[in-house]
């Protein structure tokens, strides 16, 4: 059986700190993005997650990227943090509307993180998830729908390039851990994250669709510690099971359900960005798998 694709990269690249010791000395800071997307095959762009884009970003950023480089893209805390997915359609439209689609074959999965303080209602999440658009064609109708005074004639409404799209949820509330939530993504092929977080918030490792999505914020002090080797062994081993269609020894589960053995793509973001351990711990796991940048 034929394995998945594996992507390790970082969360969000912009972060003063890392300059002089990942970035080059002298680096400028426009080129940032273009020396990480040499040393990794994805990133986490995280900046959609606080405003609306500007569309010529997202064609600069593919523009600045190799050919076969993906974006994780994290969707808006207007929708999951202040609506807390009420009402949201019109805000779904508006954020699909802002560029997203300009990125062609670099667009990746599509990351949503929830409040810690937001419970699991199964009702609220059900309509939310219907919402989601299942590829570009989808995305780019739902665009249609969007608030054109909050964009003022800046929307991209037809996709660079068509297909699929995925939809990976971060929980932070234990009532998530329940088999309906589960059952909810397994039904549509979404992504449950496997989040480490220094035992703030749910550990899960269900396989609920072809790709698993990982965020590793630090596991002994959350955005602040590295990975030792031990660490990263761990997660590669875990990594290479999912890869090959298993399951890893010791998964903290949330239900009992048989995983379909079938390859799966990996994708792996480092978040522990406090101290600059982000990037570094990310090379160490992509060394460990073989896993190189796009286009190397």
């Amino acid at each position: 059986m034929a394995s998945g694709r594996i992507r390790i990269g970082i969360s969000g690249w912009r972060y003063p700190r890392w300059r002089g010791r990942f970035y080059p000395k002298g680096l400028a800071q426009r080129r940032e993005l273009e020396h990480a997307s040499r040393c990794f095959s994805t990133v986490e762009l995280n900046g959609s997650f606080y405003s609306l884009q500007h569309p010529d970003s997202y064609r600069r950023w593919y523009d600045e990227t190799p050919d076969d480089f993906v974006f994780a893209v994290k969707g808006s805390r207007y929708i999951t943090h202040m609506l807390r997915l009420r009402g949201v359609e019109q805000a779904l439209a508006t954020f699909y509307a802002q560029g997203l689609l300009a990125l062609g074959s670099k667009l990746g999965p599509f990351l949503w993180q929830f409040p810690e303080r937001m419970r699991f209602d199964a009702a609220r999440m059900e309509a939310f998830i219907e919402l989601l658009p299942a590829d570009t064609e989808a995305a780019s109708r739902l665009a249609g729908r969007r608030d054109a005074s909050r964009l003022k004639g800046r929307a991209v409404l037809t996709p660079r390039e068509h297909g699929p799209l995925r939809h990976a949820f971060e929980v932070r509330h234990e009532s998530f851990v329940d088999p309906l939530f589960v059952d909810m993504l397994r039904a549509r092929g979404m992504a449950l994250v496997v989040a480490d977080t220094a035992g703030r918030w749910p550990w899960v490792e269900e396989v609920t669709g072809d790709f698993m999505y990982l965020r590793l914020h630090g596991d002994a002090e959350l955005y602040v510690s590295g990975y030792g080797e031990a660490a990263l062994a761990d997660w590669a081993r875990r990594i290479r099971a999912w890869q090959r269609g298993g399951q890893p020894r010791g998964a903290h589960r949330a239900t009992a359900a048989a995983v379909p053995r079938m390859p799966r793509d990996v994708y792996c973001y480092f978040d522990n960005d406090a101290k600059v351990h982000a990037p570094f711990d990310a090379l160490a796991l992509a060394q460990r798998l073989g896993e190189g940048p796009a286009g190397a």
